[in-house]
């Protein structure tokens, strides 16, 4: 069962942007193949251009990575649409993000009704994605911590998605990873990876996928104030 969009667009300000603007980048993404409507309409009512600088206001529906400071970048929506869609496939409850950034992949998930935890190393980006979080009255449980530790006091999670790339999938998290649960990740070097897809079986084991090839910054260890 997919869960019901929570978040209206009348209590985000939908009118500070055009409505026509956020329609045409849904458009695009269902053009680009993304299918799942409740990840649509999650695209369609979080309002992203809370959630960058207010100079690249104008540029927050374009499909297109933006920069948010402390060399990161909030994601392409398209790439937020297919790893939402990947994770809803296996119709969670409890989802654990690892990189909160900006916090808009953690508010695109809370607006589908899921219980989201989420871990930044950078304490800026976090304050700042906190704030965003109470302005739209979203409750979504953070942290300021290592994220490829994840948050194992409320682990398992039924969906694990990881904002970052590392040269391999991070064993902590595989083993936060509920029976029947789902990881989406970007594995690879800095030149590129591959957006990963893992499901755990029952006998521990996971069925892995290639979702794409993406871009995204590297999964670092370690905490910034």
């Amino acid at each position: 069962m997919t869960p019901r969009l929570r978040l209206q667009p009348e209590a985000v300000g939908i009118g500070m942007t055009s409505q026509r603007v956020r329609d045409r980048l849904v458009d695009r993404l269902r053009e680009a193949g993304i299918a799942d409507e409740p990840t649509l309409n999650a695209i369609r009512v979080v309002p992203r251009h809370l959630f960058i600088d207010e100079a690249l206001a104008s540029r927050a529906y374009e499909d297109t990575a933006l920069p948010i400071g402390h060399g990161q970048t909030i994601s392409q929506p398209w790439v937020v649409a297919r790893m939402t869609e990947a994770v809803l496939q296996v119709a969670p409850k409890k989802v654990l993000e690892v990189g909160t950034g900006s916090g808009y992949q953690a508010a695109v998930l809370a607006a589908l009704g899921l219980e989201v935890y989420t871990v930044e190393r950078i304490g800026e980006l976090l304050r700042q994605a906190r704030k965003r979080f109470r302005q739209l009255g979203m409750n979504i449980r953070s942290k300021h911590d290592d994220g490829r530790v994840g948050w194992s006091e409320h682990a398992p999670y039924d969906a694990i998605v990881v904002t970052a790339a590392a040269p391999a999938l991070v064993e902590a998290l595989l083993e936060q990873l509920a029976v029947g649960g789902r990881l989406v990740a970007p594995v690879g070097s800095s030149g590129g990876q591959a957006l990963m897809q893992l499901t755990r079986r029952e006998d521990g084991t996971f069925e892995q996928q290639d979702l794409a090839s993406v871009s995204f910054v590297p999964l670092l260890s370690g905490m910034l104030d």
